[in-house]
């Protein structure tokens, strides 16, 4: 489930979502360490593609591109690993983007044999309320429910080595 809400701490909002995989903190970790990856679980309408060679060595202060198109205008995305914590959480945040502040923290709990993905974004626009309302939220809340769906098609399997043969 994907929520969004007016920050208590300051200025913009946060989103807030969750789901529980059947597969390690660790086996996931390494799949969200490796920024290829956002391509996948980002929806096709936002062309999102890194911009570097693979692999990128992810740690706390590694820069990532990256280009995509939001209603059809070309953007450029620069975030930043600002906290990594294997196989616990990570930070990315903004440093260049649409936005005029993105912090994400993604947490991985071990939970009932499987893992809970916490993702939270705080974050604020150009415009204030009224943009936020009209076009940001709306969009924010189909790329995470987007992800969401794509992260549990991909994780809903067993691992192949877990596949009746």
């Amino acid at each position: 489930m994907v929520q969004i809400s007016r920050r208590a701490d300051g200025p913009g909002w946060t989103l807030t979502s969750e789901q529980w995989l059947p597969r390690t903190r660790e086996e996931l970790f390494a799949f969200f360490a490796d920024a290829f990856q956002l391509e996948d679980i980002t929806p096709p309408w936002l062309h999102f593609h890194v911009v570097a060679e693979a692999p990128i060595a992810i740690r706390q202060g590694t820069l990532i591109d990256y280009r995509l198109k939001l209603h059809g205008i070309p953007l450029r995305w620069r975030s930043e690993i600002t906290l990594w914590e294997p196989p616990q959480r990570f930070v990315d945040e903004q440093r260049k983007g649409p936005y005029s502040s993105w912090r994400h923290e993604h947490v991985l709990i071990e939970k009932d044999g499987g893992t809970l993905c916490r993702d939270r974004v705080d974050y604020a626009v150009p415009g204030g309320w009224l943009v936020n309302r009209l076009f940001v939220e709306p969009d924010v809340r189909r790329i995470f429910e987007y992800r969401l769906k794509r992260l549990n098609e991909i994780f809903s399997e067993p691992p192949a080595s877990e596949a009746p043969l």
